[in-house]
């Protein structure tokens, strides 16, 4: 779109109270927001959900600076604005009450992605971040994007696994893309516009205020075909994503945990309103492909290749890298893990203590001898070396 039309798009969304479902309406009547400040204001009050208050809003309209400086911004920062008639424009969010009626994208969106959310608690325990990072890779190995909120936590474990699995990851931000948030997330958010995109509904220099973040977990879950809540508390924002997605006619899951611990109350609290419970990626899988509509998408940028067949459920084994079980060819850290981790259980703490290693770098190592099928995990959140690894 050029850019004297986007200049009518972004002031009529900073019209006061016309809102995304006003823009909705106003877009249905008269095809473009260049002919929407064209009309006369008998013929916008006429406009039903509009009135004359409204009416008289657009009429008087005069900060076409405001919107040439967003144009340019986003031109300085390498920003792509996509408007709703944009086939680039997640289809998902489209069949939603109120989707934005354009979206600020720096990176790149694929039209025919299947998404899939993974979000949890911003305060993870050691065993929910390694649970999202294997659930996140093994789904990005699926040929599945990752939806998430860039948030400390279970979202940034989910950009993480989506990355090591060589996929691709959408990051919805709760303030403009001018500003990353949480601070400490800036190497993430920089790899996640390399292999994804980083997206928000909010113009630049907005900051990332509490009550945006409601707004942000609707384009979360409207974006995707379903949503995982790995870890949430009694109170967490997790399960307001979790009740619209629902309210969307999203699918949502949810991981157990362990009884008792405060970031299981909330997931366990939802599996009992009916939550699908979920143990590994093919019970998300079973329930999300037949959504998808396939035939495959065509893949743009660095997401591996749909492949139909990944999508046949395979209790046996999960989609392993090149290891096979060879010891041989693991990394320092695998080698060093796995020789700490004996033929009856031990748990993440004990081996985080005894081996020397970050948590992030036991977390990293397990899922690799995981997926290598050189170890597998037991319940209680303890592992066990496979007897062919011995």
């Amino acid at each position: 779109m050029d850019q004297e039309a986007l200049k009518y798009w972004i002031a009529l969304k900073a019209v006061e109270e016309v809102g995304c479902v006003g823009f909705r309406t106003l877009l249905l009547a008269f095809s473009s927001p260049r002919a929407v400040f064209s009309a006369t204001a008998q013929t916008l009050k006429v406009i039903p959900g509009i009135g004359p208050k409204t009416a008289d809003h657009i009429r008087s309209f005069s900060n076409w600076g405001m919107a040439k400086r967003e144009i340019e911004r986003a031109s300085e920062l390498g920003v792509d604005i996509v408007t709703c008639q944009d086939p680039l424009y997640p289809r998902n969010l489209l069949h939603t009450y109120d989707y934005p009626p354009f979206l600020y994208v720096k990176g790149s969106l694929c039209p025919e992605e299947i998404f899939v959310a993974v979000v949890g608690s911003r305060i993870a325990s050691v065993y929910g971040r390694y649970t999202t990072e294997k659930i996140s890779r093994e789904l990005a190995l699926k040929g599945i994007t990752i939806v998430s909120g860039l948030a400390r936590g279970i979202d940034a474990a989910a950009h993480r696994g989506a990355l090591a699995g060589k996929g691709r990851t959408i990051a919805v931000l709760g303030c403009g893309l001018d500003i990353v948030y949480p601070p400490e997330n800036k190497e993430l958010a920089a790899a996640v516009a390399s292999h994804g995109a980083l997206v928000t509904e909010f113009p630049f220099g907005t900051p990332p205020n509490a009550p945006n973040f409601p707004s942000r977990n609707r384009l979360i879950s409207g974006i995707s075909l379903g949503v995982v809540i790995m870890e949430a508390g009694e109170k967490s924002g997790s399960l307001i994503t979790a009740r619209i997605a629902a309210e969307q006619g999203r699918s949502v899951f949810a991981v157990p945990g362990e009884i008792g611990a405060a970031g299981s109350k909330g997931t366990h609290r939802l599996i009992k309103q009916g939550a699908m419970l979920i143990e590994n990626v093919d019970d998300i899988l079973e329930e999300i492909i037949p959504q998808a509509g396939i035939p495959p998408p065509v893949s743009a940028g660095p997401s591996p290749a749909f492949r139909p067949e990944a999508f046949a459920p395979d209790r046996e084994s999960s989609p392993a890298p090149a290891l096979d079980g060879d010891v041989a060819s693991l990394g320092e850290p695998e080698k060093k893990l796995l020789s700490l981790i004996p033929s009856r259980p031990v748990d993440i703490d004990t081996l985080i203590a005894s081996s020397g290693l970050t948590a992030q770098e036991v977390l990293n190592a397990l899922l690799i001898l995981e997926l290598g099928g050189l170890i597998r995990q037991m319940p209680g959140k303890q592992f066990v070396r496979k007897e062919s690894s011995i």
